[in-house]
């Protein structure tokens, strides 16, 4: 479906005619629970305790949601971050700067709270209990806030360091808190800059740390060791962040979590064996932090398959039994569902023979769901990127001696997926996005594949049958990639909403997949969405940039006459554009990544990759690499033919206009001058 506005409206108007004698309320009959689904109340970022996303309202359902329309609005100045939760006639939000107290029923605000540390790292939202607002910072550090006033009680840190330390590059709380029973846990990201990721649980009254769990070993004493090879150190620094939020069955005493993988990235050959517990769905006790079970969805992960989708915890019938059940979504877009009590698997997955690589030590094996559907692709299309690259397929081994890989590893990220215990129904959202894996000969060199210019990408939305792990419907949506972000939020009145970086607020119909309505926000609305009860009234709410949206039924407020900048099907050049007389071929780069950072030797790059030179002005190309290289427009216009090692050529450049170019030899080499 087209994302474009003239597309959807059109298709908001013949949807409609198919709903308009449904009626204004649609009663549906939601299953006993083991865990509580948010209704009238949404009190944590996933809505219930199960992560569900899913909501008891059904006062908004198919046939009035296209009588939804703007309650209020208010601006917190500051970028929203992540979710609201309401609890106890108060609604709690997060800003960059700022945590917030606010009226449900209007947006006015009853406190806010500056915060002891600003950043603009994703928090996706607070946490509740003891009386505390909890909220997870940017340098890895938890505050607990009074929630009727905002007096801050305590701060703890999650990461390395003291409290009251300098922040530690490249750690911080991706996914938020989250609180049962007395006990606060939160996991660690990010692992690739060398910080050893991990789930710590505190006394949620004090914030004394009560115990941690890492999820890769930093003794060989720890569980998983032997998994890793200890002749070898290179792999230490860092590894298995966590990036959602950890989720907890109250009753059960046990919290679960998805690890991201290994790091160094791609280099399985320092680094032979499982590597436990990365790409792995662990459950612990919530009091002691004991490891209950795991299972690993991707064993020596040299793909960054994070298992970053936020899981979900339901119930399932099983051979007529009922089920304590847990769902975890790969990257690929597989779904692997578990007993939450045992781990034993209620779908079964069988090994399977994947391609191999002795340099990258892959393993023989990896685990599939039996007879079940995948959301994402299994191969790239060679129709989605350019000349030059080189389409891989789901465990296809990737090393150094590949400069050119594109691989298919972002259907599923990091967007919560939501489940309705109504029709039994998983959502999830996603993309269709090749990636250049970009790895180097040293394992130690954090990955650093550019932003490509020239792949055709799309987002898709999708519903899994989770008595059957099939898909029920897949929609593809032409430029928005729905990894990130939103997700969808669903609700007993049959429907989706989801918020999209085009700056509209949708609701689908959980039946098809077809959009019912849709309003616009005037900034990117990719938060996911909460919904509760307002004086009676159910209200859908949303972050959008800086300001909550909130929305009900007859609701008047207008929505924004004008739209953020639409987003391409293809990807273009992207970066700071520098004034240059000289660019390189083959540079010294220094890696992005671990805290040890590194210079390498790019062979197949020019340096700097956009330059802005005037009319007339010449740039002199210099090779600097060990192989031949040139330098031509794509359209032709000029070239430096080829040069060889230390050779230099200048061009000039008299006509004025964007020239994209590349290396005829190595065509995934790119560039781009403009002429002005």
């Amino acid at each position: 479906m087209s994302i474009h506005s003239t597309t959807k409206h059109a298709f908001i108007a013949v949807s409609m005619t198919a709903f308009a004698l449904a009626g204004c309320s649609q009663e549906s009959a939601i299953p006993d629970s083991s865990l509580a689904h948010a209704g009238a109340e949404w009190p944590t970022i996933g809505g219930g305790m199960g992560n569900d996303h899913f909501s008891t309202l059904d006062e908004i359902n198919t046939g009035n949601v296209a009588q939804l329309g703007g309650a209020w609005v208010v601006d917190l100045v500051d970028p929203v971050r992540g979710t609201v939760v309401v609890q106890d006639g108060k609604m709690y939000a997060v800003t960059a700067k700022n945590a917030y107290a606010l009226d449900p029923v209007t947006g006015e605000t009853i406190w806010s709270k500056e915060l002891p540390f600003q950043s603009y790292v994703l928090f996706k939202g607070p946490a509740l209990g003891e009386g505390l607002v909890f909220v997870g910072l940017g340098n890895s550090n938890i505050v607990a806030l009074k929630q009727d006033t905002g007096e801050q009680v305590w701060e703890a840190r999650v990461g390395d360091g003291g409290v009251d330390g300098e922040a530690i590059r490249g750690q911080f709380i991706a996914g938020g808190p989250n609180y049962a029973n007395g006990v606060l846990v939160s996991g660690l990201a990010n692992a690739d800059y060398g910080i050893q990721g991990r789930v710590v649980g505190f006394d949620a009254k004090t914030g004394e740390r009560l115990w941690t769990f890492n999820t890769t070993p930093t003794t060989q004493d720890e569980l998983g060791a032997d998994t890793w090879p200890w002749d070898q150190t290179e792999w230490m620094p860092g590894g298995g962040g966590v990036w959602s939020i950890p989720v907890i069955d109250p009753d059960l005493n046990m919290v679960y979590f998805g690890v991201g993988n290994p790091t160094p990235g791609f280099s399985g050959e320092i680094r032979e064996g499982d590597n436990l517990y990365s790409d792995s769905l662990v459950a612990l006790d919530l009091n002691t932090g004991e490891i209950k079970w795991h299972y690993q969805v991707t064993r020596h992960d040299i793909w960054e398959a994070d298992l970053g989708t936020p899981i979900i915890l339901y119930d399932a019938e099983v051979d007529g039994q009922m089920r304590k059940a847990v769902v975890a979504a790969t990257t690929y877009g597989d779904f692997f569902m578990f007993d939450r009590v045992t781990g034993e698997p209620i779908w079964p997955i069988e090994d399977r023979p994947v391609p191999q690589s002795d340099f990258q030590k892959t393993v023989a094996t990896q685990p599939f769901p039996v007879g079940a559907d995948r959301i994402g692709p299994n191969c790239v299309d060679p129709e989605t990127i350019p000349e030059g690259w080189e389409a891989k397929c789901i465990y296809d081994p990737v090393d150094h001696t590949m400069p050119n890989a594109m691989y298919p590893v972002k259907s599923l990220r990091a967007a919560p997926m939501a489940y309705s215990p109504v029709n039994k129904r998983f959502f999830a959202t996603g993309a269709e996005w090749p990636l250049w894996f970009l790895r180097f000969e040293d394992p130690q060199v954090f990955f650093a594949g550019a932003n490509v210019p020239g792949i055709r990408f799309k987002g898709l939305w999708a519903a899994m049958d989770a008595t059957t792990n099939k898909l029920v419907w897949r929609h593809y949506e032409d430029y928005e990639v729905q990894e990130n972000g939103s997700g969808f939020l669903a609700t007993a009145g049959g429907l989706l909403f989801h918020g999209s970086t085009d700056g509209n607020v949708e609701a689908f119909s959980q039946e098809s997949g077809d959009l019912l309505w849709q309003f616009q926000t005037g900034a990117s609305a990719n938060n996911a969405i909460a919904t509760y009860a307002a004086n009676g009234k159910q209200t859908v709410i949303v972050a959008s940039a800086s300001k909550l949206w909130a929305f009900q039924l007859g609701g008047t407020v207008a929505q924004s006459d004008t739209a953020p900048n639409p987003v391409p099907t293809v990807t273009t050049f992207r970066g700071r554009i520098e004034q240059a007389e000289e660019i390189i071929m083959a540079p010294m780069i220094e890696d992005s990544g671990l805290e040890m950072r590194r210079t390498v030797q790019d062979e197949y790059a020019f340096r700097p990759l956009r330059v802005r030179v005037e009319v007339g002005g010449s740039l002199t190309f210099k090779n600097n690499g060990k192989e031949t290289h040139d330098a031509t427009a794509k359209d032709g216009s000029w070239t430096t033919g080829p040069l060889a090692p230390g050779e230099s050529k200048t061009v000039k450049f008299d006509q004025a206009g964007e020239y994209a170019y590349t290396d005829t030899l190595h065509p995934w080499q790119f560039g781009q001058i403009l002429v002005e």
